[in-house]
């Protein structure tokens, strides 16, 4: 098997089970594991688009480093790829990819976001990262309608973003799987 293909079902696998265990999540009302799921699958989704944006030989290359478990390298270069690199990149395709990666990276690390049961999250971030979250979620999932919107407000959204973003993901992978480029996707 090459590459491409155990790195497709490394995604792939990846994001099945991030969306069963999404589904498990939102029965249980775990709002800050919802949000460290949807920021896997966001992670997931900037390297594919990352790859995309990748001539051949160098995506091959990546891909090669993915499955053997070697870390990203820039091209020429011993200097690791960052993820600021790739989320910026997924930022140009999907603007508000860099605030929720950012605000799902505070649910991975231990933060004042573990807090959200006595403080609310939407309050500790800047008022230009959550208007941006607060604008994508009404756009593209229907709310929450409320003039100021707390975090609870947002939790009934957080899988419906999950379920958009892991749709796009499968997408870009089909895309990277026949050998498509940014421009094409774009």
């Amino acid at each position: 098997m090459d590459a491409l293909s155990i790195f497709a079902r490394q995604v792939r696998n990846r994001s099945a089970e991030n969306e069963r265990v999404m589904k498990v999540l939102a029965r249980m009302g775990a709002a800050g594991q919802m949000i460290a799921v949807l920021r896997q699958e966001l992670d997931s989704t900037v390297r594919v688009v990352y790859l995309l944006a990748q001539e051949e030989p160098r995506r091959t290359e990546l891909i090669e480093a993915s499955v053997s478990g070697v870390r990203w390298k820039k091209a020429n270069s011993k200097a690791p790829v960052t993820d600021k690199e790739m989320v910026d990149l997924g930022n140009t395709l999907e603007g508000w990819c860099r605030s929720v990666y950012k605000f799902g990276c505070a649910f991975i690390h231990l933060s004042n976001m573990h807090d959200y049961n006595d403080r609310d999250p939407l309050s500790l971030i800047s008022n230009e990262e959550r208007e941006e979250i607060i604008r994508h979620c009404r756009a593209y999932h229907g709310g929450p309608n409320n003039a100021t919107p707390t975090f609870s407000d947002l939790i009934p959204y957080i899988p419906k973003a999950f379920f958009k973003v892991s749709a796009n993901l499968d997408c870009y992978l089909e895309s990277l799987e026949r050998g498509d480029n940014l421009d094409h996707v774009l």
